[in-house]
């Protein structure tokens, strides 16, 4: 290769432009020794241009992870590459680490490797820069670890909790969220003229707050806050507010009474921050926090900080809000068309019930009927409609309501499933939805059924012993496919027809055989009545809050 000095030799433009340049641009022999250093790399490095020739890098600068690595990696197969690498250098600095963004390519004289340049850049920060980035890092993993702890559920309290659990001691020594009560609530408009109503529905305190916990406004409590309270402005604003408390005047107007201020002074209370929980342009309340002691004051960088918190909770809170007034409306609905279902004949004793998903789902479109029919027989009938919201509660009263309609033609199981399938299919949406129609005639026991996707009914013995009873499923009504075929049995006096929804038999972890199978392993009661039956049941396959449970017990009086 070209002895060292060529390189110092090299032509007039070349050698400026190389020279001039800010980038630093080296070059190495086979063996990674320099043959070449413009002024920007010696600047560098901390040493004279001359001093490197011959040299390695780590004999020049030891302090650098130099990616000695790659370097060779570039000898060996010519692919060009970029890397950065860190460390001390020997000129001073007065950062802790510098850090370098390198671009290395192999040279190469008459098809023969001669060496690798490479060209750097410096990309260390400065101190502040850094100390920005650093605090940036902190916030996003912050609000990382807020996302996973923040928002669990679809209960409004159980995220205000998650919330002020998160804040203490991350943020403060105390913190409290506040919301505003439903516009159509007594609450809302309960606090006299000009004060704002919030209810206090999480607090938290670090440990050496404990007595400040007993006179600030406990959980569940209504708090009325004055104009220009740090929490009215926060709210007016849409932004947070942050009160230093230095004298009794400005705890007076922070706190929601004034008779609390004497526990704030009490307790070394000395700056509040109160961000606004607002979501989709609606206020919620706000959440406050409140250093005590030795904490420093809050600064405009934990404002930031709170606000990105508040929005994220916001959001979560806004949700839930929506979920809890649709399933609470659902589930008004539900309740009230499975209320009074139609009455049986007198020689039939049926027994009902029902029983929600828990607060964490969406209201299910289980439903039950009962019909009397003309010639003394009773139209027994479960469904399930799919889905679970609004909409399949809505669906379900549609199903209901067309089953005593076609239960008036005086038809069969088969044929009345038939009849509601047509009748729901061209229908749009038409949402689908399972259906068990029995036919049971109260004098012989006599029970003929039909099955659209639903699950078998079971027959409960005197002695408590359970058995399904066999049944040809046909396809969920509004499907559009038709056939149901039908089946009979015989329920004597004594005996009782079980019909139910899949949310008594079913689990996540099971197959659908395996939960039928735990239902005809219990043993019920001997003699009981339909109600007792029906307890039960529900007492022993425990189902879970994940799903509905609609149950129909049905069963011939004797004589």
């Amino acid at each position: 290769m070209p002895d060292d000095g060529a390189w110092q030799r090299l032509p007039s433009p070349l050698r400026e432009l190389l020279e001039g340049t800010p980038g630093a641009v080296g070059v190495l022999d086979p063996e990674l020794r320099y043959v070449y250093v413009n002024p920007a790399l010696a600047r560098i490095n901390g040493a004279p241009a001359d001093a490197h020739i011959g040299r390695t890098i780590t004999e020049m600068v030891p302090g650098i992870d130099a990616r000695v690595d790659v370097l060779r990696a570039v000898l060996d197969d010519g692919v060009p590459r970029e890397t950065t690498s860190s460390g001390h250098t020997r000129a001073r600095s007065p950062l802790a680490r510098r850090y370098f963004h390198g671009a290395y390519h192999r040279l190469e004289v008459d098809g023969k490797v001669v060496g690798v340049a490479g060209i750097l850049l410096e990309v260390t920060a400065s101190r502040q820069q850094q100390h920005e980035l650093e605090q940036a890092r902190e916030r996003l993993a912050m609000l990382d670890r807020a996302s996973a702890r923040i928002g669990t559920t679809l209960d409004m309290d159980t995220t205000c909790a998650e919330l002020a659990e998160f804040l203490v001691p991350v943020l403060g020594d105390a913190a409290t969220v506040d919301i505003l009560p439903p516009d159509d609530t007594s609450a809302a408009h309960g606090a006299a003229p000009g004060l704002l109503r919030l209810r206090r529905t999480s607090l938290v305190v670090a440990p050496h707050l404990a007595a400040l916990a007993r006179d600030i406004g406990p959980a569940g409590e209504y708090l009325d806050y004055r104009p220009g309270s740090p929490t009215r402005r926060a709210l007016e604003y849409g932004r947070p507010v942050i009160e230093n408390l230095p004298g009794a005047d400005r705890v007076r107007r922070a706190v929601s009474h004034p008779g609390r201020a004497a526990a704030y002074r009490a307790a070394g209370v000395h700056s509040e921050l109160v961000a606004p929980l607002v979501a989709r342009g609606r206020r919620l309340g706000t959440a406050t926090l409140l250093r005590a002691g030795a904490s420093p004051p809050f600064t405009e960088d934990d404002a930031v900080v709170a606000a990105d918190l508040a929005l994220r909770a916001a959001m979560t809170l806004d949700n839930a809000r929506r979920f809890t007034r649709e399933h609470s409306i659902a589930l008004d609905l539900q309740r009230a068309l499975l209320s009074e279902p139609g009455a049986p004949p007198p020689g039939l004793e049926v027994a009902f019930r029902y029983r929600p998903a828990g607060t964490s789902a969406l209201v299910g479109g289980d439903w039950y009927e009962t019909v009397a029919l003309p010639d003394g027989t009773a139209l027994l009938a479960i469904g399930d409609v799919m889905g679970h919201s609004l909409e399949a509660a809505v669906d379900m009263s549609h199903y209901q309501a067309m089953l005593r309609m076609v239960a008036a033609e005086g038809l069969s199981p088969g044929p009345i499933l038939d009849r509601m399938d047509r009748l729901m299919s061209p229908l749009d949406p038409g949402r689908p939805a399972t259906c068990l129609a029995v036919v049971v005639d109260p004098a012989t026991g006599r029970c003929v059924y039909a099955s659209a996707g639903h699950l078998p009914p079971a027959l409960v013995a005197p002695d408590g012993t359970v058995t399904l009873l066999p049944v040809d499923p046909g396809p969920p009504l509004a499907t559009g496919f038709g056939g149901f075929p039908e089946a009979t049995a015989l329920c004597p006096p004594g005996h009782h027809l079980l019909l139910y929804t899949d949310g008594l038999v079913e689990r996540r972890d099971e197959s659908i055989d395996a939960s039928l199978a735990r239902l005809t392993r219990l043993r019920l009661p001997p003699g009981a009545h339909a109600e007792e039956l029906l307890d039960a049941v529900l007492a022993g396959l425990a189902p879970t809050a994940d799903d509905d449970v609609a149950m129909l017990a049905a069963s011939p009086r004797a004589g």
